[in-house]
């Protein structure tokens, strides 16, 4: 019993600090995607690091809505857009740190979702 829960602990930590690499991965693609492109705006780590948090669960919350078709990881013309709306939308809650016009999200949500394709940072 004492080796499944430590198990279990261990299997809990590892899932832990791979959320949190992630968000940290995110965070930096924003940076330079907001240092890149024009139309969006990062204000700082920090900012960046909430902003990737609301953009995390604004694109759990569309995929729990609309189903995976949406999802980013689909690489199709709706998983696009989709991605595109969630980091417009995002400006909206964290507006202190987030900044994005349309062609900002259309741009962001491009080169978000080619590096994403070599450097995964969807939470599941």
């Amino acid at each position: 019993k004492a080796k499944m829960l430590i198990e279990k602990e261990v299997s809990f930590m590892g899932k832990f600090f791979g959320t949190i690499v992630r968000f940290i991965v995110s965070a930096l693609v924003l940076l330079v995607v907001g240092w890149l492109l024009p139309g969006i705006s990062v204000s700082g780590f920090t900012g960046a690091l909430l902003a990737a948090i609301v953009i995390a669960v604004l694109g759990y919350v569309a995929e729990s809505l609309l189903g995976e078709k949406v999802s980013p990881q689909s690489r199709g013309i709706v998983g696009f857009i989709t991605s595109a709306v969630v980091i417009y939308l995002a400006q909206y809650i964290v507006p202190n740190y987030l900044r994005v016009n349309i062609l900002g999200a259309l741009l962001s949500a491009l080169v978000i979702g080619f590096i994403d394709a070599f450097v995964p940072t969807e939470l599941r």
